[in-house]
């Protein structure tokens, strides 16, 4: 295998960051991701939906302090009942 395929990206903190959430309700998202990041600034706008509307798709754009930081957002964002999948 490459030494490429087996790098892991290296990333200078802090720095922006975009995580795609999904879910079947948009506005329950939006309440969820004001819950989890609460006082920091973030920017969400809308990505997609599915052809039925079954699903929604939100951009969450925000500044990440550490790699702790990014992990513990992304695992807070993927346990709340309202998102499906983060990406």
């Amino acid at each position: 295998m490459p030494d490429d395929k087996k790098r892991k990206v290296q990333l200078e903190y802090p720095c922006p960051w975009v995580y795609k959430i999904i879910g079947p309700d948009a506005d329950e998202m939006r309440h969820a991701v004001a819950e989890i990041i609460c006082d920091r600034s973030y920017k969400i706008t809308p990505s997609r939906s599915s052809e039925t509307a079954k699903y929604h798709c939100l951009n969450v754009e925000l500044s990440v302090e550490s790699e702790s930081h990014r992990t513990d957002l992304y695992e807070a964002l993927k346990a709340h009942r309202a998102v499906k999948m983060v990406l």
